[in-house]
């Protein structure tokens, strides 16, 4: 089994904002550092893995990000480290991958999170065939969506993230007026959680750039403001610059372990790994993924969604969101109780340990005892894990004999 002991993450900064000028890898190590703190009696040495989430891989974040960052960090050089790349799903899926390695006795203790500066994602050129090419090269940006894309690709799944989602959007007949509803409430939520003090300990400045909590969000926005905001995809489509997530800069850090690595880390488990599920279909349905990413999550960990007392699920736009939310048939006021992308920001590799880090607090805080994380993935795929929260359940006795306990 693999359990959840400690989340940590930075502010999530404004494109061209507050974290502008920190690199992604500096941003990662200090979200490493930040979960670490929480954990003063492990012994740097016995961690195992990191493995992090990056969407990018073209900038200051290439050439293995989680490496870079635990060295970073001040992590032993003999602690290795390891890059996965699930586009938006990235963090989760490093936590995914964590897990299993915990699960089949491959490590004890893994660290994993994700970061993404999408501030900070390079243009790039394509290389020529030939060198000096006659004509001209197009730079093309990295921050977002698809590019350089392969001409064999049929042109259907080639479209952007926006008018994929108006697809949806139209596919369901999500309303613009549900649409800037749900993203009112997000901007709402996560500012009362910052107001009553939620985030305060998952929350951890990097130092020098005076941001303190989420760069995004906006407490005074109303449905009605966001229903003056003009559509962005299409001239008459319902997904504007206010009902969808922004571009932003941060990281995320989780401490992974089995039930016998407590002794070591020197804390008590917060939540458990149930399940786990991924999913895929069309590209450009990418926005309906995490409906079946969930139940097979849910399924794996034997449950059903009347067992479920909080999600969070990833808000890359509001309609994907209404749109899985349907699906599932669950009651909405349990989903992203404490605000979601929309609000507080979806930069792409960090927010898997975001709502992952969240959701186990959320669930303690509520008294639940299972709680789901999804997040949608670009090129059609969705993520989902179930996590168990350990105070309404015995947690098993660390094992005295495991090799946590023993000299290395």
């Amino acid at each position: 089994m693999t359990y959840l002991y400690a989340a940590a993450r930075t502010p999530f900064g404004r494109f061209n904002g507050a974290l502008a000028g920190v690199r992604p890898d500096d941003l990662a190590a200090h979200a490493i550092a930040a979960v670490l703190d929480k954990a003063p009696e492990l012994d740097r040495a016995r961690i195992d893995e990191v493995v992090w989430g990056n969407a990018n891989g073209a900038g200051e974040e290439n050439r293995n990000v989680g490496r870079m960052a635990g060295l970073l960090a001040g992590l032993p050089v003999s602690v290795p480290g390891t890059t996965v790349n699930r586009l938006c799903g990235s963090g989760l899926d490093a936590a995914m991958v964590a897990s299993r390695h915990i699960e089949t006795g491959d490590a004890e203790i893994v660290l994993a999170g994700g970061v993404e500066s999408m501030t900070r994602a390079p243009w790039v050129l394509p290389k020529s065939d030939r060198p000096y090419p006659a004509g001209d090269v197009t730079a093309v940006s990295t921050t977002l969506g698809w590019r350089l894309v392969n001409d064999r690709m049929p042109a259907e799944w080639t479209v952007s993230l926006g008018e994929a989602n108006e697809q949806l959007g139209e596919k369901l007949g999500i309303s613009r007026a549900r649409q800037d509803e749900f993203a009112s409430r997000s901007h709402e939520l996560a500012h009362q959680a910052w107001e009553s003090g939620f985030y305060d300990d998952l929350v951890s400045p990097v130092p020098g750039t005076g941001l303190t909590r989420d760069e995004n969000i906006r407490s005074t926005t109303t449905a009605e403001v966001l229903g003056g905001l003009r559509p962005v995809f299409r001239t008459d489509g319902t997904i504007t610059a206010g009902n969808a997530s922004p571009l932003n800069d941060g990281a995320s850090a989780l401490l992974l372990g089995s039930d016998r690595a407590a002794l070591a880390i020197g804390l008590d488990p917060v939540a458990r790994i149930a399940g786990r599920g991924t999913s895929a279909l069309e590209p450009q349905m990418f926005g309906y993924a995490p409906v079946e990413a969930a139940n097979r999550a849910l399924a794996r960990a034997g449950i059903s969604w009347k067992q479920v007392g909080a999600i969070e699920l990833n808000e890359a736009f509001a309609v994907q969101s209404l749109a899985c939310i349907d699906a599932w048939r669950v009651d909405p006021s349990i989903v992203n109780v404490h605000g979601g992308a929309i609000a507080i920001g979806h930069p792409l590799g960090a927010s898997g340990g975001r709502i992952l880090g969240t959701l186990a607090k959320a669930l303690r805080e509520r008294g639940e005892r299972y709680g789901v994380a999804a997040l949608c993935i670009g090129v059609g795929q969705g993520l989902a894990v179930v996590l168990e929260n350990t105070e309404t359940v015995a947690t098993p006795a660390p094992h005295a004999d495991s090799y946590c306990n023993a000299a290395r």
